[in-house]
């Protein structure tokens, strides 16, 4: 078994030390959907939900949710982030979200994409629960990433 990278010999938490690493371009890309019931997905596409535009307002929060990773996530570094886009696909039953981070630096941004997508799709739920409570949040991965010690990968 690999040593665990944010313990100390210890076995006390803490941030891992990448000033050693070389700077490289970065970059993940991640994806998830929020499952509803048709008239959400209506007046999302349509752009007539009673709270205003919902996809708008789901990018920037995806957007803003990249930038403050490290507040929410413990031990994850602040980084300097050059990209975030999101694209934000309303359908039939549902919205895909998917985010791309990037940036030149000492570690990945894997944590950035995956918290953007999270954060874009709860704001979807805020936004229309009075349409459908039960809307279902899902498939939330990775997939793929670019640049760094361990290289590139895609998900199979």
């Amino acid at each position: 078994m690999s040593r665990l990278t944010h313990l100390d010999a210890a076995g006390a938490a803490h941030m891992v030390d990448v000033g050693g690493k070389a700077e490289t371009a970065r970059q993940a890309v991640a994806t998830g959907r929020i499952a509803m019931s048709a008239a959400a997905a209506t007046a999302i596409r349509d752009g007539t939900a009673a709270k205003g535009d919902v996809i708008a307002t789901a990018r920037i929060a995806g957007i803003m949710a990249a930038k403050r990773t490290h507040e929410l996530i413990p031990l994850c570094h602040p980084l300097p982030l050059t990209r975030i886009a999101l694209d934000v696909v309303p359908d039939d039953s549902g919205v895909t979200v998917t985010a791309t981070v990037g940036l030149t630096g000492r570690t990945g941004v894997e944590m950035e994409a995956m918290t953007a997508v999270s954060v874009a799709l709860l704001t979807l739920y805020d936004m229309v629960k009075s349409l459908d409570k039960g809307m279902a949040i899902q498939d939330i991965r990775l997939l793929s990433k670019t640049g760094g010690k361990s290289g590139d990968w895609r998900a199979g």
